[in-house]
């Protein structure tokens, strides 16, 4: 059963359309991360789910129940909307001790004060925030806050959980930390989950499914390892990482098995590469070609795409050496481990599996 539904939801901010007719659905128990750059519409169809924003079309269920649908007059106050909210500033009271800030939810919901004791103490237990219980928090680092805040939007149980940028505050190395305890958290406690965050790898390590969005509209729905290896567009494609982009053109195509590969031209180049299965002969696409998927002087273990060029750069990134190299017009990235090595200047030979090698349309 689906956890939350949004159904061609739409929301307008005088003459912008910030969110244009948005579907997506949640299932019980998943979570799935809005993506996408600053001003995409992550964050306002966050809001309406939260019922802090009004949509101006479209209908949203959370569970069986419609808790907005303008068209019927519907719109469910947030307190009756079951959701538990961790915003991005974490809006902890800083006159508040840990133990009164998590409780706050309770105590306005008018539960009694013993069972209030005992909610608190058992969410500051699955938090690991127990002994700080007293604590004023004032007197918190920010990865406690983030605790803090998960903990109150978690306090009263509620049937979804909605987290707008929760993260971006904290420094790299605890934000890798804590993006690992909210999957933890998350998976432990079986709760619904909306996300939202422009961090490509918070997306990839957090989610069951990432709807990518661009100018109010979602891309594309999937998996991470789908979104990331088969996007669906040229836009999708160039938010994940820094892929090689190659403009080319379908002179052959197989099917087989469910599989769809086509054998492509570019500029002074061709060879085979994987692709939706609708892909037709003539079609003008573009060749997404990661950097971690090149080899350096090695043939390719199947058909695919081979390349000659220059070294024209290298950088050393520890566990790994990026190069670029020049072939004829391009400029091809390569992330190659540090037993493939190559000096500046010298003359290589790129290659790349079709499977490998994933074209879109345009």
């Amino acid at each position: 059963m689906p956890g939350v539904v949004v159904d061609g939801v739409s929301k307008h901010f005088g003459g912008v359309r910030a969110v244009d007719s948005v579907s997506l659905s949640v299932a019980d128990g998943r979570l799935l991360t809005l993506l996408g750059p600053s001003g995409c519409g992550k964050t306002t169809t966050l809001r309406m789910i939260a019922g802090l924003e009004q949509n101006d079309a479209g209908r949203i269920m959370i569970g069986d129940r419609v808790v907005s649908d303008p068209a019927a007059g519907i719109s469910l106050a947030p307190e009756r909307r079951e959701i538990g909210m961790v915003f991005q500033s974490y809006a902890i009271w800083p006159h508040m001790t840990v133990f009164a800030n998590v409780a706050y939810p309770l105590e306005v919901r008018g539960m009694k004060r013993s069972a209030v004791f005992d909610r608190v103490g058992e969410v500051l237990r699955l938090m690991q925030m127990e002994h700080l219980a007293g604590r004023p928090a004032t007197l918190l680092s920010g990865g406690q806050q983030q605790r803090v805040a998960i903990a109150r939007a978690l306090v009263f149980q509620p049937r979804v959980l909605l987290m707008d940028e929760p993260l971006s505050n904290l420094d790299a190395q605890l934000r890798e930390q804590m993006r690992l305890e909210i999957r933890a958290l998350q998976q432990r406690l079986g709760i619904t989950t909306v996300y939202v965050t422009h961090d490509q790898e918070e997306a990839m390590v957090l989610s069951d499914e990432i709807a990518v969005m661009h100018e109010g509209r979602v891309l594309q729905r999937a998996d991470p390892q789908t979104i990331y290896a088969r996007p669906a567009t040229r836009t999708v494609a160039a938010f994940f990482g820094s892929p090689n982009l190659f403009p080319a053109k379908v002179r052959e195509v197989q099917r087989d098995a469910g599989s769809t590969f086509a054998r492509v031209d570019g500029d002074s180049w061709d060879g085979w590469c994987a692709g939706p299965s609708d892909i037709q002969v003539g079609d003008a696409v573009t060749v997404v070609v990661r950097p971690e998927v090149i080899r350096l002087n090695a043939e390719p273990r199947h058909p695919g795409i081979v390349w000659s060029g220059v070294v024209r750069q290298r950088t050393f990134h520890g566990a790994r050496n990026v190069y670029t190299v020049e072939v004829g017009s391009l400029r091809v990235t390569v992330d190659a481990p540090p037993d493939q090595t190559s000096a500046i200047g010298n003359e290589v030979t790129l290659s790349v599996d079709a499977a490998h090698a994933w074209t879109v349309r345009g």
